[in-house]
């Protein structure tokens, strides 16, 4: 299944993506479908009945597929050629650090580049949502029981002030720089822990990163579990796994996002998130 979240009438709705239209399932919230479980999620489609409005895809004013998260736990240097290309070994426990929900921009949305820097990049990354409660120290081996579904995700980041302190919080957490959809993807649809997918950006048309989830060096089970060792995950929790080689920082010279642009991020069989470039 499917889901988006989308505005009308100034309300929050949950649609269910069906071909090129939408059914529109009401005023519940994606986070409590999730919530509910399986079955609530089952029962959000089964609501989908032959009558209930379809619209169509291309043109709804989406909203971030969950709006307000409980936490974003993000990974850094979760590819070793992203890694190397910012002069980093590759990591022998994930690089977190935490997103806010007022950060969040939906796809068709435009990306923020802020007045006080120009050093606005771009970051192509798998997110991944949890279903439910997952339990202090739970094993690798049963961490993906804990997923609900999948999404893209942009971290986009403002270089500059992320490297104004040792940690990366600052720079990633500008209004409207995490771009997050278009879709809600459930984990039955895609491979376990969305592994062997293609997962590329590309700014103005041109292909800026191009890589596969296998290459991640934390997957989505060992995340969780190292994450179960020290935090409790609860549902509708996001996890953004980290970006592959290729960022503008890296290029030479620098590639920087500025206003006018576009810029997409595609994995397979998830979705394609489109986001304009605006300036504050």
């Amino acid at each position: 299944m499917r889901f988006v979240t989308f505005k009308t009438a100034g309300k929050a709705r949950l649609g269910l993506v069906e071909g090129d239209t939408v059914a529109d399932l009401g005023s519940i919230a994606l986070i409590d479908a999730i919530r509910a479980g399986k079955a609530g999620l089952a029962q959000a489609a089964k609501e989908a009945a032959p009558d209930a409005p379809r619209l169509p895809l291309d043109g709804l004013t989406l909203l971030p597929v969950i709006p307000r998260p409980g936490k974003i736990i993000c990974l850094g240097l979760n590819y070793a050629e992203h890694a190397a290309e910012g002069g980093r070994e590759k990591p022998d426990y994930p690089n977190f650090f935490m997103r806010c929900a007022t950060s969040l921009v939906a796809s068709g949305q435009a990306v923020v580049r802020p007045r006080v820097s120009e050093q606005l990049d771009f970051e192509a990354e798998l997110a991944a949502v949890i279903g439910r409660t997952v339990p202090r120290h739970v094993a690798r081996a049963d961490a993906l029981d804990y997923v609900a579904g999948y999404s893209c995700f942009n971290d986009v980041s403002v270089r500059d002030y992320q490297r104004r302190t040792p940690q990366w919080t600052i720079g990633k957490n500008f209004d409207g720089t995490g771009a997050f959809g278009p879709a809600f993807v459930t984990a039955d649809e895609l491979p376990p822990g969305a592994m062997g997918l293609a997962i590329a950006s590309r700014l103005n048309g041109t292909v800026m990163q191009s890589a596969n989830t296998r290459d991640m060096i934390f997957p989505v089970d060992e995340t969780i579990a190292l994450l179960s060792a020290c935090m409790t995950l609860e549902a509708g929790d996001v996890l953004v796994m980290g970006t592959p080689a290729g960022v503008g920082f890296a290029r030479t010279p620098p590639v920087w996002m500025k206003r006018g642009d576009r810029i997409e991020v595609e994995i397979e069989r998830v979705g394609l998130l489109a986001n304009p470039v605006a300036a504050e």
